[in-house]
């Protein structure tokens, strides 16, 4: 048996109130490759967008859901945030700035300079925070 039975990572799993703004963000902003839109069984949407061989999965369920999203405080356990590694945070900041996107985090050098050199975080328009990062 192999010692590690995980192929990879697949997708993340997210939540929609819009889902054609969300598509917006993550395709018309960041470049994200759109799959598949489609309706699903209960009347909401799903979509499934891909970079770097991970896909984001999301839905917009037929009910209304709660915006923004909670942020998961470092003292719960949970997802805190999705990561996109860039060339250059400067540059991505700039761009996403100049499309209206509020940043929590303007560019600044990272902790784990040890793997990391640059970092800067937003939301999304759902307010799912989400980081940019260039590596070393």
């Amino acid at each position: 048996m192999n010692a590690s039975m995980v192929q990879g990572f697949e997708h993340v799993g997210m939540t929609s109130s819009d889902l054609d703004r969300t598509i917006a963000f993550y395709r018309d902003l960041l470049g994200l490759k759109e799959i598949l839109v489609k309706r699903t069984g209960d009347g909401g949407r799903i979509a499934f967008l891909e970079t770097g061989g991970v896909m984001l999965e999301i839905v917009e369920p037929a009910a209304s859901i709660q915006t923004p999203a909670r942020e998961v405080p470092v003292t719960e356990a949970g997802i805190r945030h999705i990561t996109f590694r860039v060339d250059d945070v400067e540059a991505i900041y700039e761009k996403l700035r100049s499309a209206g996107v509020e940043f929590t985090v303007p560019p600044r050098k990272a902790a784990n300079a040890e793997l990391i050199r640059k970092v800067a975080f937003c939301k999304d328009p759902d307010g799912i925070v989400v980081e940019f990062l260039e590596r070393v």
